[in-house]
């Protein structure tokens, strides 16, 4: 495959020239990292392989796309082509702008020592050693099977990180650091990325459950300070097992048709929480633990469930010509009245204070968002 032209198509779309990551970019055969990969179907999600069809498989390795390569403990290189696999999304590799929105925010200097977690495919991995060179970089997944394939597909292509299989959640980083940058979504930041991190280090993570990119850099005390960013990005939570644990779909069969403890009118038509990213991630700070759902009823009616680790759920239908949203709850917490709230906030203040808000962190990991008079710990 002549890989180079669209390598160079892909840096034109996500980069531009004379930024640190045009050449990086440019020069990292992506398709090499992603041999086979997930693509969802009616009936579950199918291993595609690009070799077999080399047109498909650079179209598909050089788009500004994420690329799933597990469902489940199943890896796309041990799935059988044609053959559905059922279950939730484990690994990927990432959208190219997200990977590369995350390196810039690290402000990968020459010199510095990159910590990259949630190795996956080895990309961001492959793009960090093209600026920082191999040796200052460490790469760390949980999956023994991820980290052996990407150190030998970032062998074949000339770089040698360093490449540890660990549990970025729950075990101490292997060594020090000055810039940490997380592939993986965080529920909290743990206390051993900060003692891991070397002073005046600098980290960078997304939030589980929403669309936040945390900036925060190493403070005299040990903890860390800085801001919610702007830019919007979001990866797969953390785990520490071969899947994430169950979904809700027993609350979810309760929630399907039941009527409920209360029967409300919300002012507001049906939203799909997930498409909203700044009612969204107030939400989940709000709400840890939350789950969405969307359907269309037979008569055209938007459907919303909002499910609940404790029990409680909630159901909207808004129908046809409607402006509002017939609302059942059920549970110790009233799920759709906390979604109410922040879309009052909104109305009231014409934004929600989750973008831009001061993050600190302490010692210990736990961290503060603050903006106005809004605040939330994790």
């Amino acid at each position: 495959m002549d890989w180079r032209p669209h390598a160079a198509a892909l840096a034109a779309t996500i980069a531009h020239p004379g930024s640190d990551w045009w050449a990086p970019v440019r020069e990292t055969p992506r398709h090499l990292l992603v041999k086979r990969w997930f693509t969802p179907g009616e009936h579950g999600w199918t291993a595609v392989d690009g070799p077999v069809d080399e047109e498909a498989w650079a179209t598909a390795a050089y788009s500004d796309t994420t690329l799933v390569t597990r469902i489940g403990p199943a890896h796309a290189d041990h799935a059988t082509v044609g053959k559905p696999v059922t279950g939730h999304p484990t690994s990927s590799s990432t959208l190219p702008s997200l990977v590369v929105t995350m390196l810039q925010q690290g402000r990968l200097t020459p010199g510095v020592r990159l910590l990259d977690l949630a190795t996956g495919s080895g990309y961001s991995a492959a793009l960090a050693c093209q600026r920082l060179g191999d040796d200052l970089v460490t790469t760390l997944d949980v999956d023994p099977y991820l980290t052996e394939a990407a150190a030998e597909r970032l062998d074949r292509i000339g770089w040698h990180p360093e490449v540890v299989t660990a549990d970025a959640g729950a075990d101490d980083l292997p060594g020090t650091f000055d810039r940490i940058v997380s592939m993986v979504s965080m529920p909290r930041i743990p206390a051993a990325w900060l003692s891991a991190l070397a002073p005046g280090g600098r980290l960078v993570t997304t939030i589980a459950g929403t669309g936040l990119i945390v900036t925060a850099d190493k403070t005299e005390d040990g903890g860390a300070e800085g801001r919610v960013e702007w830019e919007r990005g979001s990866f797969m939570t953390t785990r520490s097992g071969d899947d994430y644990p169950p979904s809700l779909n027993e609350v979810f069969a309760q929630a399907v048709d039941q009527e409920g403890e209360e029967v409300t009118r919300s002012p507001f038509p049906v939203l799909d929480v997930m498409q909203a990213w700044e009612v969204w991630s107030m939400l989940s700070l709000k709400v840890p633990g939350i789950e969405h759902r969307t359907g269309t009823g037979d008569d055209g009616s938007r459907m919303t469930w909002m499910l609940h680790t404790d029990g409680s759920w909630a159901r909207a239908c808004t129908r046809p010509g409607e402006q509002t949203a017939t609302v059942h709850q059920f549970g110790s917490r009233r799920l759709y009245d906390e979604l109410d709230d922040i879309r009052w906030w909104w109305l009231q203040y014409g934004e929600l204070p989750v973008y831009g808000a001061r993050v600190t962190i302490s010692p210990d990991g736990t961290t503060t968002l603050s903006r106005g008079g809004w605040s939330a710990t994790l």
